[in-house]
């Protein structure tokens, strides 16, 4: 064939003076010739004797350049030849025969009989030696690396010597290197100090085995090491798990794959590192895991119950890598949450029924729940750092015992009256940070609640007796309050609540003009202080209407409202709620006078003992009713305050804690008391919550919501109905068959009708 030609001889530089040049004009190069007297004897054989020798750390070059330069320049001649003296393919084979001569004949018998950490050892120096001897072998044949090997699409010479090493060396001894390795780490994890950097030199030799890939590592020594890290952590786990307790074992285990991570870390490859921890997690904590957090004295259950917060965030640290794990964690704190609830519940009971008279407040309680969310809100959020599982388990646990109502009151009317607690003039003596703080976790726990629309009412009629006796203490504070409720629950939640708030602060500057025209109207005559708050009837919670006989004062004072304000808005009616209305009444007893703060009723019926000159008339209960109008049941409580409670400004004949249809009644002769101004509660007129009236409520809201969910699905299966109702009633919680009856109403009033040709479905009817 014709000669080859090279690009690259220009860049090569021309021999040194007084040597033999390189160019056909010196003559032709044998191949036995050039391979026997110059490149064996001079480069190949000196080689082999240095590394079968030993190098001398000192020596930083093995060949001078001039010896370097004279081997590579016969490799040079012999392969740019014309044919038939070409080379380039008897010294490729050649380069591949002397280093597959080399290794079987010097390595592979030094290695047979070594065992453990001496195998290692001299498997590593080998390999350095085989390392050094590829190198220059590449050097010295590096034109082969240049041309011949890219023209004919040959390994290089690197590789090929590598291949070679692989070959003869690495799959004769692998097994045994990484048994030998193995041991080692096994030693190392019982707590013995061996050689890392021996480890790590081998495991780069298994990473150079893969020429390019980590193939090998990951087939000859990976897999073994994981194989007998199971089984070695199979073992140590079941000696742990039966001499310490659960802290200790996890201690233990948290110490062990911390050990792994640095192991890798040191000497082998990072791949590794995900494998190792996920059989290690395995053997130690998911096979273990139900022992674990069973484990009497000290398991799950115990530590949530002493409050060891370290062992609990450990158990969390150790366990999070996987939802699968976690679960039966998170099940377990539920349930103990659900029991230290169910605790609070309890304690509720008891005193429910060893009290005489159970009230609709109890702040010990509510405070309880309140601490209770307080203490696992944070478990969860610091401990369990916030999981999803976590804040499950403490949602699902808090609704299943925050609507577990004891008694007469449900949770939701303890929760109002606590927050009316709070916001009243009189209530808790607390500081603007203390009550903004009490606030917002009531609201927290109030997101528990199911039955969210009586928790409203029962607040509205509160708030509505907080303004309108002017014991609201701050109006912030119940904006604050609303804001809070309106971002839990939205708009329509607290639009009313904001009505009556946006009620008394517009009747303020009303209140400004008729106080002008009143002062007009009575000029010259004497004058009682008179104010009127006009309510939306929309807003405002229903208050039972009174009908009564006013004294003279009121009467007149109706009067002069009453023109103005139709006068003002002719279109409006009022209706007038006087059981919400206060009074202050001037009483002489003696030369002593009192302030009474009463009700409206309570000043009706004291007037009422005003005539008569200087002694009080008697009343007979029914010549009273008579007189004032009140009704027989309201009546009754007017005068059980007035001549029951604590300020008896009326006597009472029999003497009684009861008012019956036989008793008289006159003004108290003697009656005193160390303040002059005395406040006389009377009992409410109506309850704080209107069962009726929410249950109304919610009939229009399921009735809304099947009309809603027809008018867009047209046709719809009775079951999918009722789901998607459930979904969209966010306040409340109906039963089932509440929404059957609802849906029966809606087909009677032809919103609906059914299927004629399936059964258990509607169809909407435009």
């Amino acid at each position: 064939r014709p000669p080859e030609k090279s690009p690259h001889r220009r860049a090569l530089p021309p021999p040194p003076s007084g040597e033999r040049g390189w160019g056909m004009s010196q003559g032709i190069i044998n191949l036995d010739d050039g391979w026997n007297n110059e490149i064996k004897v001079k480069a190949i054989d000196r080689l082999e004797a240095i590394l079968n020798s030993g190098l001398d750390k000192q020596q930083s070059q093995l060949f001078s350049p001039t010896e370097y330069v004279q081997t590579y320049t016969t490799c040079y001649n012999m392969c740019t030849q014309k044919s038939p003296y070409n080379w380039s393919q008897q010294l490729y084979q050649r380069h591949g025969e002397t280093i597959r001569n080399y290794l079987s004949g010097t390595v592979l018998p030094a290695l047979r009989d070594k065992h453990d950490i001496f195998l290692l050892k001299e498997l590593t120096a080998r390999w350095g030696n085989h390392e050094i001897m590829n190198k220059w072998m590449q050097r010295f044949f590096m034109y082969l690396d240049r041309y011949y090997v890219k023209h004919h699409s040959l390994p290089s010479l690197m590789d090929a010597g590598l291949g070679h090493f692989k070959a003869l060396i690495f799959d004769e001894v692998r097994r045994d290197v990484a048994n030998a390795m193995i041991d080692l780490i096994n030693q190392e994890r019982d707590g013995a100090v061996i050689e890392r950097g021996l480890v790590k030199s081998c495991v780069r030799l298994f990473e150079a085995m893969g020429m390019g890939s980590l193939e090998a590592y990951a087939m000859a020594f990976e897999e073994p090491l994981l194989t007998a890290t199971r089984e070695y952590y199979a073992r140590r786990s079941a000696n742990w798990i039966d001499g310490n307790s659960t802290p200790d074992y996890l201690i233990k285990a948290e110490a062990a794959l911390e050990a792994e991570r640095e192991r890798v870390g040191a000497y082998l490859n990072s791949s590794t590192e995900a494998k190792l921890v996920a059989v290690v997690e395995e053997e130690i904590l998911e096979k273990r895991e139900g022992t674990l957090l069973e484990k009497e004295g000290s398991g799950l259950r115990v530590l949530l119950t002493n409050d060891k917060r370290e062992d609990l965030s450990r158990i969390f640290r150790l366990f999070s890598k996987k939802d699968e794990w976690l679960l039966p964690i998170s099940s377990i704190v539920r349930e103990h949450i659900t029991g230290m609830g169910n605790d609070c519940i309890n304690r509720r009971e008891a005193r429910v029924e060893n009290a005489e008279k159970e009230k609709n407040e109890d702040p010990e309680f509510v405070r309880e729940l309140l601490a209770l969310h307080d203490k696992y809100t944070l478990l969860v959020n610091t401990e369990f750092s916030g999981n999803a599982l976590f804040q499950k388990a403490l949602k699902d646990a808090f609704q299943e015992f925050v609507n577990r109502d004891v008694g007469k009151h449900r949770n939701s009317d303890l929760m109002s009256s606590f927050c009316d607690r709070i916001l009243k003039t009189g209530g808790e003596k607390l500081s603007d940070e203390e009550v903004e703080t009490f606030l917002e976790k009531t609201v927290q726990l109030f997101s528990y609640l199911v039955d969210k629309d009586l928790f409203a009412e029962i607040y509205r009629n509160q708030l509505a007796k907080r303004l309108l006796n002017q014991r609201s203490a701050s109006d912030d504070h119940e904006r604050l309050m609303i804001s809070k409720l309106k971002q839990r629950c939205g708009s329509q939640f607290t639009g009313k609540m904001e009505g009556m708030l946006n009620d008394l602060a517009i009747g303020e500057d009303h209140q400004q003009d008729f106080e002008q025209h009143y002062s007009a109207q009575v000029a010259g005559s004497k004058q009682v202080d008179f104010s009127v708050q006009v309510l939306t009837t929309g807003y405002w919670p229903t208050f039972p209407a009174v009908d009564l006989h006013l004294p003279p004062e009121m009467t007149r004072c109706h009067q002069i409202f009453s023109d103005y304000y139709q006068e003002k808005n002719s279109k409006r009616r009022l209706a007038w709620v006087w059981g919400l209305g206060n009074t202050s009444v001037r009483g002489g007893w003696g030369k002593k006078s009192y302030d009474l703060q009463v009700t409206t009723l309570q000043a009706v019926a004291l007037l009422a003992f005003n005539a008569g000159g200087e002694v009080s008339p008697t009343y007979t209960f029914d010549a009273l009713r008579e007189r004032l109008g009140i009704p027989e049941e309201i009546l009754k409580r007017v005068m059980h305050s007035l001549s029951c409670g604590k300020h008896k400004v009326i006597e009472k004949e029999p003497k009684s804690n009861t008012i019956k249809a036989t008793d008289s009644f006159r003004a108290a002769p003697k009656f005193q008391c160390k303040m002059l101004k005395v406040r006389i509660p009377m009992a409410s007129l109506e309850d704080s919550q209107n069962t009726k009236r929410v249950e109304e409520d919610r009939t229009v809201s399921i009735e809304a919501a099947c009309v809603r969910i027809m008018k867009a699905r047209k046709t719809l299966p009775h079951q999918q109905l009722v789901a998607e109702v459930l979904a969209q009633l966010s306040f409340f919680k109906p039963n089932p068959k509440v929404i059957k009856r609802r849906i029966e109403a809606l087909i009677d009033r032809e919103y609906l009708e059914r299927d004629p040709d399936t059964p258990n479905t509607y169809r909407y009817l435009a």
